[in-house]
């Protein structure tokens, strides 16, 4: 008797399965502004924690040395997360990754990655926005909230700005997104860089969420922070939110759980085409910061 329940309980693991966790290269180095290694550290606790991922860090050479070695082979992976602010990858790589994105791969680019690689003009359409390098009205449009409506503005000048890293409030403009969906729809940001005066080909765009900040030359306007772009049958999530300065004492933003959130909804989506996640009691909310300083989500909270 007990032999035969031990082969039917063996059979019936048989039976079961389980989810496969989502396959992620993470692409980055060569980013003298910005902690690329912690950075890129972080983000894949903040995916591996939340165990429906599988986390591969691939860093480039170093800048200057040459690129022909850094040949990564994506067709391993379910999704590509940029955290990179350097060279351009070689032309036989940046054919095979429009090969991946287009056939249906998923990508994810964080903060300053919307920054290199200003002379590849996929990449600058998978991003949608821009900024720096040389970046102006050629570039195509600048893009922004403005009576309750997206503006695209094609006017001449230069694309890039962001002043003293301060917290601030995100606005979500899209909360029928399954990235956004559920999540209170206005949040307060940790200290982080607020980017402004993004332009780029802006094509394929749903702009999911914004946060207001002046420029140097005194104009506010309500800038976008979280969009994504549909290339190919892929999909694109970028955020830029998190940026990590040079010591592992500085990479405060990504502590904030509304990034973590929201990169790793993102992340799905990009990577599937839906989100299975709750939303966590912990996502901060109107006046509310919530910081998850280990990148882990918090254990379930059990309701008297």
């Amino acid at each position: 008797m007990k032999k035969t329940l031990l082969i039917l309980f063996a059979l019936l693991c048989s039976l079961v399965t389980f989810p496969q966790k989502i396959k992620t290269m993470i692409i980055t180095g060569q980013d003298g502004s910005h902690w690329w290694k912690g950075g890129s550290e972080a983000i894949k606790m903040i995916l591996d924690n939340s165990n429906l991922f599988s986390v591969d860090i691939l860093t480039t050479p170093a800048r200057g040395e040459s690129m022909e070695s850094y040949r990564p082979d994506f067709r391993k992976y379910n999704l590509v997360v940029f955290n990179y602010g350097g060279e351009t990858l070689v032309e036989a790589v940046r054919k095979d990754f429009e090969q991946f994105v287009a056939n249906g791969g998923g990508v994810v680019i964080i903060h300053s990655s919307i920054i290199p690689m200003e002379n590849w003009p996929e990449y600058n359409m998978m991003a949608g926005l821009g900024a720096w390098n040389g970046r102006n009205e050629k570039d195509g449009p600048y893009v922004y909230w403005k009576n309750d409506r997206w503006v695209y503005d094609y006017s001449p000048g230069w694309a890039g700005y962001h002043g003293l890293q301060h917290p601030f409030t995100v606005v979500h403009r899209d909360t029928l997104h399954p990235i956004t969906r559920g999540l209170p729809p206005v949040w307060e940001h940790f200290k982080d860089e607020l980017y402004a005066r993004l332009r780029g080909p802006a094509m394929n765009m749903t702009m999911l969420a914004t946060a207001y900040e002046t420029a140097s030359d005194g104009v506010g306007r309500d800038e976008p922070v979280l969009w994504t772009v549909n290339y190919g049958k892929g999909r694109v999530f970028v955020s830029v939110l998190g940026h990590a300065g040079n010591d592992p004492e500085l990479r405060y933003s990504m502590e904030c759980a509304g990034f973590q959130v929201t990169l790793l909804r993102g992340s799905e989506w990009a990577a599937t085409g839906k989100v299975t996640q709750d939303v966590p009691y912990d996502f901060p909310s109107k006046d509310i910061i919530s910081l998850r300083r280990s990148f882990t989500p918090p254990k379930l909270r059990m309701e008297n």
